[in-house]
């Protein structure tokens, strides 16, 4: 700053939100930008002055000497005393930058990991915002509403802000001319940039890179007994015969895979394209004997996720099982390829079908908007269907769970069910197909809670302390499909005590990574650099998986008979477990 001050962020704020779906509390907004005056002697910019001064004034044994060298004296004694913070609300800010007369940051908003607060799904994320403080006039300015990242020029003059996809230089001291052509709001035309790639020589220096990046962030330095180096010169003659960016990234794969570890990535940019979708209608269709596409299940909405939404079950829509589908936008449904055609590229655009009702009649026409994926409804169908085959398998003593994920997505579906469903005698837990992330210490500590006392109020139904506790035995399923994140909560619910696992061994990989680097076309790679011991198995999880307690294999036979032996079995079990371990229930009233 000026050589007095020294201004940092810091997550020090404590001050607590209640959780509105569950008794728990978060520091959502714990960051705040503070300052440290150097000496002793300067005062908080942000306290009296004396005589008046204002910040930008120097005193006069600071006042740069005749070679321009500024001095700058640093007490280190009650240096930590001397933290005072800016005047602004605790939030979330990053990026603290010393600019001309003030500082500047960015400040993000509080937002949903999966976007289900958003007014409509299709609504844009909160932007983040640039302000500046101005440290002599004591204020917060707002230079920018949509800022995505920036840099200060070297004079603390000028600001370099990328915004809305674009690249402009801003003055630093206050907000930007809305008027492009201004001197003060120059877009930096990065079309104008030209490119000359020699694909073989970036190919080269990738390899290179990926072998180093590896080589200096594998969670174990000796690289689990691999020559490395001689892993990168056995490979890197090929590099010169890769004919397509698909097969350097076949060669990476290669490569990462020598270390045989988990989690050791390679992925190219991509994705999918901003062109039309594939419009879905949320239901199972299929071609009848007289060549009609009828409705057979509509596939109900989840109101609790924005992204599970049936377009056959929308208001007004009103269509059936058993009708059938004549036309989509007036054009008649081929009965050989059915509507399928006819829905492209209308994923998220009112389109009319034309619809025969099962029971006869007239047909009628019916405004619906297609989704562009089916996956969440069909999902949450899926786990309706567990739960109330759960429920009647149990006479209504077992609730269900399923864990998709150990990330938001599946932390948002545990609470989703999680109040009604432990309420019951006993709990099965289905973490099959957990595609893993970082969450799982959560889902333990909702898991390994035990009931030691009720909550009694007149009038309402008792509930336990602490809430949301498992009232009787716990039952956990696994299968192979139980990764990463997914097998550690497995050998933690072993390491607990609190339950068997059923199913079959899980993946086997929990060698964290971060996702850091890009090479230098955006080609992601990994490093396994997170490395998990586990009770019980110590290091052995990594290559093996976690072993259930009870095996029950899945076979395919099962599967074509809707059998779900894994299942079964769990819900067998912990009934047995409540013959001899009855679930805890509330007491009854004393009668004196």
């Amino acid at each position: 700053m000026d050589g007095k001050h020294l201004a940092f962020l810091s997550t020090r704020s404590f001050d607590p939100v209640y959780d509105e779906h569950v008794f728990d509390l978060a520091f959502v907004e714990g960051a705040r930008p503070h300052l440290i005056t150097l000496a002793a002697t300067t005062p908080s910019p942000f306290g009296p002055q004396r005589h008046g001064r204002s910040f930008e004034t120097p005193d006069r044994e600071e006042t740069p000497d005749s070679e321009g060298t500024p001095t700058t004296r640093i007490d280190l004694e009650g240096l930590a005393d001397r933290i005072v913070p800016f005047p602004v609300e605790a939030a979330r800010y990053s990026n603290l930058r010393a600019a001309k007369d003030g500082v500047l940051w960015l400040r993000h908003p509080v937002a949903g990991v999966l976007g289900a607060s958003r007014a409509t799904p299709d609504d844009p994320d909160p932007k983040s915002e640039l302000e500046r403080y101005d440290l002599a006039q004591q204020r917060v300015e707002h230079l920018a509403v949509d800022a995505d990242h920036f840099e200060v020029s070297g004079d603390g003059k000028r600001v370099l802000l990328w915004t809305d996809g674009r690249l402009k230089v801003v003055p630093s001291d206050r907000r930007a001319s809305n008027d492009d052509d201004s001197d003060s709001n120059i877009t930096v035309d990065l079309s104008r940039v030209r490119q000359f790639i020699d694909p073989a020589a970036e190919w080269r220096q990738m390899f290179d890179e990926n072998g180093r990046i590896m080589r200096d962030h594998f969670w174990r330095p000796d690289m689990s007994g691999v020559d490395w180096a001689g892993v990168l010169d056995r490979y890197r003659p090929v590099v010169d015969r890769c004919a397509t960016h698909d097969d350097l990234v076949d060669l990476l794969w290669e490569v990462q895979g020598e270390l045989g570890t988990s989690h050791a990535y390679v992925t190219p940019r991509g994705g999918f394209g901003g062109g039309p979708r594939q419009g879905l209608l949320g239901a199972d269709i299929s071609r009848h004997e007289d060549g009609s596409w009828r409705v057979d299940r509509i596939l109900p909405s989840e109101t609790s996720d924005p992204d599970a939404r049936s377009p056959l079950a929308a208001p007004g829509v009103a269509v059936r099982p058993g009708d059938a589908i004549l036309a989509v936008a007036g054009q008649p449904v081929d009965p050989v390829t059915g509507p399928g055609p006819l829905l492209i590229g209308t994923a998220g655009k009112p389109v009319e079908l034309t619809i025969s009702p099962s029971g006869g009649g007239d047909p009628r026409h019916a405004v619906v908007v297609p989704v562009a994926d089916e996956e969440p409804l069909r999902y949450h169908a899926w786990v309706t269907d567990r739960r109330a085959y759960v429920h009647e398998k149990s006479g209504g003593r077992l609730g269900y769970l399923h864990v998709p994920d150990m990330q938001a997505p599946g932390w948002a579906q545990i609470h989703r069910d999680l109040r009604v469903e432990v309420a019951r005698e006993g709990l099965v837990v289905d973490v099959r197909e957990n595609r893993g992330g970082h969450t799982s210490q959560l889902v333990v500590e909702k898991l390994a809670r035990r009931v030691v006392g009720w909550a009694v109020p007149r009038g309402m139904r008792a509930y336990s302390y602490p809430e949301d506790a498992p009232r009787g035995p716990v039952v956990a399923v696994a299968n192979e499909f139980s990764g990463s994140d997914g097998d550690i909560v497995n050998a933690a619910i072993k390491a607990l005590g609190l339950g068997p696992v059923v199913g079959t061994r899980t993946w086997g990989g929990v060698i964290g990574i971060d996702s850091r680097y890009r090479l230098v076309d955006g080609t992601l790679v990994t490093q396994p650099k997170y490395a998990f011991w586990l009770e019980g198995y110590e290091w052995g999880v990594e290559n093996h998986g976690v072993d259930p307690d009870v095996e029950v294999v899945q076979r395919p036979q099962d599967y074509a008979a809707g059998r779900d032996a894994q299942l079964d079995e769990a819900i067998r079990l912990a009934l047995e477990s409540l013959e001899t371990s009855p679930a805890k229930t509330p007491p009854a009233l004393p009668t004196s």
